[in-house]
């Protein structure tokens, strides 16, 4: 489609013709009529703005890894299931390895004069951590490994499948339900002496 524009500059017409860029639309699939049921107008560059299901041409993470049937769905489905239970794996783990990293332990006590006149001592448990240390370069690593993989979840959510937020929240939850029994539970232990 050509537009044409006229320019007046001090009493010459001049005609330009103007081409548009060609538009394109990325489908995603699931609705008939290539707008997934009805969700995208095409005004967000083709990206899928509300939830579908579909397994035709879903780009997942990268512009070569597209998914085109159910058989591949399933195993795009898997794949993200295991990486949403490794992070929850990962952030349990990074606790563990920080508490047996910890060093520098001190036992601070304080007396607190009570109600009635009797003396409570109260105990902090005092913990730390060398930041020049093989445990610390270890935790780096593992946070940047941990972020890295919280955005790539947050990207497969964001594609909107259906099947794939699925995956994402049902990771999610047996990651958690598998490793959340280890997490550290933190206590502030007071000590009351008469």
């Amino acid at each position: 489609m050509n537009h044409s524009l006229m320019v007046t500059d001090s009493g010459n017409h001049h005609h330009q013709h103007i081409t548009p860029p060609p538009v394109t639309t990325h489908h995603h699939g699931g609705g008939s009529d290539g707008n997934h049921g009805g969700g995208s107008d095409g005004n967000h560059g083709g990206m899928a703005m509300t939830f579908y299901f579909g397994c035709s041409h879903v780009e997942l993470l990268f512009s070569s890894l597209v998914i085109n049937s159910a058989g591949e769905m399933v195993a795009a489905c898997i794949g993200v299931f295991l990486l949403a239970v490794f992070y929850e794996g990962l952030k349990i783990g990074r606790e563990i390895l920080l508490r047996r990293s910890q060093v520098n332990v001190r036992y601070n006590s304080m007396p607190l004069p009570g109600s009635d006149g009797t003396v409570l001592m109260e105990t902090h448990k005092t913990v730390g951590q060398r930041m020049l240390s093989p445990a610390h370069f270890l935790q780096t690593l593992l946070h940047i490994i941990q972020v890295v993989v919280s955005y790539f979840l947050m990207l497969v959510f964001m594609t909107y499948n259906g099947y794939l937020c699925v995956a994402v929240a049902a990771g999610a939850g047996m990651g958690y339900f598998l490793f959340s029994w280890q997490k550290a539970v933190v206590v502030d232990i007071t000590e009351h002496c008469h």
